[in-house]
């Protein structure tokens, strides 16, 4: 799971060899991977720090309540789309998807017909195009093109127009490879936004830095919203009903959220893997926060707990391919894998053992569980996908053992499964309610376009993060020394060539999030939500295992902070 885009090459090698020099023994290696950061603070936790008095959720149900009725009351296109923005950005929208899918569907089917919104007011048009495509409408960007002179560039009187800058910036990441054109627009509003951002005053300045820092369809949401409150309540038009909500939902679900975590550590501590396995990655806070970018919602709390579980598993597992394992041991472990039989722990080192019957334990209980609800069958499809994963490691052991830097195809075919985002796919829909059928099993089991697009941002984003960290130990050549052998360039030439196919991967995944889509919007977010949590972890270095920086205060915000009400 070798687990980014805002990478600096200033301090890049510029050497065209991709090969270590001097052959080193694979396993047995110590990437000094640093403790856990968190230690027992959400084992202590005190249990009102859990728990949400019955006063606070009656008046959060007041205020909802309110809101709803501000979503049947609102008049016009424009007031209709900023009052679903806010929603959306406060973190408060899965309270009213009823609401906002009849409300886009009305404004979608209006704009087809007639002009419900000025067309020449550029905030208006992208906030239009930016949410329409959000929920899967696949509304043409051409819409954009009245902004443009007869040399097609952007006119130059929306230079100074902030808030419309603003919006074509957010809405251009929402492109397609069929929408060229809007590449133009994020250089063009990014240029602009850089160069009046020292004169914009908060709160518009606030918001300004936020999207240059990483635009909207990249942010992981539970953290864009936490962001997007403390802003919100700076603007002197805010809606004071609608940012109480928010408040007191962002509080209600944070005590949730910490009731889970509190729950998964104690079960993570009884393992006592992290004493047994002193070489893996100590990350269970760090895992649950990636799950929480999957769904964040109430309902899907059973969906976390087993989710969270069993990707600190598979960590572990990369771990012991990445690390510790020699090739031989190596080899065993992955047929045990495929057997998925206790006998088959026989044939293991006692490390192996250790980590390899905790995962058997840990899904046959969740067999036990939802077999209760008749969904027993869902761990089928998670057992074959971590087969297909441990193939995939296993191939990159003997790469690594071999020194052999595969061509750049050869090794993305490979490394889209060996990112282990496959097996996150699958495995997310356990818990997940309705979606949660054979036919959406048999569609994230097979690969498809989404989940490869996703697994490919994952796995070139981390390369480039992490190459030089990885490459210090005998370790399977990453995308990075695959480019410069096949194309004989210099690092950061071929940083820039992988910086390019994630683009494309981003264009190609934002399609795949259109109509018409093979399976429900619902299950289609699944890979979006996966490569934001890439973008998240690994914008300002490899901040999965090295926890200790950004992530640590981004954790914080989210699971220690409440928001002030």
């Amino acid at each position: 799971m070798s687990l980014t885009l805002g990478t600096s090459f200033s301090d890049a090698p510029t050497t065209k060899s991709p090969i270590r020099s001097g052959k080193k023994e694979m396993g047995r290696s110590s990437a000094n991977f640093h403790p856990n950061v968190w230690g027992d603070r959400f084992v202590m936790m005190p249990s009102k720090e859990m728990e949400t008095d019955a006063s606070t959720k009656q008046r959060a149900e007041m205020l909802k309540q309110e809101v709803k009725k501000m979503l049947h009351d609102v008049s016009g296109s424009l007031q209709e789309l900023n009052l679903i923005n806010e929603i959306q950005r406060l973190g408060v929208a899965y309270h009213f998807e009823a609401e906002i899918s009849n409300a886009l569907e009305r404004i979608y089917n209006r704009e087809k017909n007639e002009n419900g919104i000025n067309d020449c007011d550029l905030h208006a048009v992208a906030l239009r195009f930016r949410l329409l495509r959000q929920h899967g409408y696949n509304v043409s960007s051409d819409v954009f093109k009245k902004f443009k002179d007869e040399n097609g560039e952007f006119e130059a009187r929306f230079r100074n127009d902030v808030r419309g800058l603003l919006s074509l910036y957010e809405a251009a990441y929402f492109g397609t490879q069929e929408d060229g054109h809007l590449d133009e627009a994020i250089a063009f509003t990014t240029k602009h936004l850089k160069s009046l951002l020292p004169h914009l005053s908060s709160p518009l300045s606030d918001l300004v830095k936020l999207a240059l820092d990483l635009p909207l369809l990249k942010r992981i949401e539970r953290l864009q919203s936490k962001h997007f409150i403390s802003i919100y309540q700076q603007d002197e038009d805010r809606n004071n009903v609608l940012l109480e909500f928010a408040k007191i939902d962002f509080n209600i679900l944070q005590a949730l959220h910490r009731k889970e975590l509190n729950e998964i550590t104690r079960w993570w501590n009884e393992s006592d893997l992290p004493r047994k396995l002193p070489f893996i990655r100590d990350r269970l806070v760090e895992c649950y926060i990636w799950m929480l970018e999957l769904y964040y919602e109430p309902q899907y709390s059973q969906s976390r707990r087993m989710t969270t579980i069993l990707l600190i598993l598979t960590s572990s597992m990369d771990d012991i391919y990445d690390v510790y394992g020699k090739l031989e041991e190596l080899e065993r472990y992955t047929v045990a894998v495929e057997r998925w039989e206790r006998e088959a722990l026989d044939q293991l080192p006692d490390y192996m053992r250790v980590h390899l019957g905790v995962l058997l334990t840990v899904v046959e209980n969740f067999e036990d569980e939802l077999g209760k609800e008749g969904k027993s069958f869902h761990l089928a499809y998670v057992k074959k996908a971590f087969a297909e994963l441990t193939k995939a490691y296993i191939k990159e052991a003997r790469w690594a053992n071999a020194e052999h830097v595969p061509a750049l195809e050869e090794y993305v075919d490979n490394a889209v499964v060996s990112s282990a985002y496959p097996l996150i796919t699958t495995m997310s829909l356990l818990g997940m309610g309705k979606v949660a059928t054979k036919e959406a099993f048999e569609w994230t089991i097979s690969l498809p376009n989404a989940v490869r697009q996703c697994s490919m941002i994952c796995r070139l984003v981390n390369d480039i993060m992490s190459n030089q960290s990885e490459q210090e130990r005998v370790h399977v050549a990453s995308a990075v020394q695959c480019c410069m052998k096949e194309f004989s360039t210099t690092y950061e030439e071929a940083c820039k060539i992988l910086q390019e196919k994630i683009a494309r991967a981003w264009k190609d995944l934002n399609k795949e999030c259109l109509h018409p889509i093979p399976v429900s919007l619902e299950l289609i977010r699944r890979p979006l939500n996966l490569a934001r949590a890439i973008e998240f972890y690994y914008q300002c270095r490899d901040g999965y295992s090295d926890s200790a920086f950004e992530i640590k205060d981004y954790i914080t915000m989210l699971l220690v902070e409440p928001a002030v009400v």
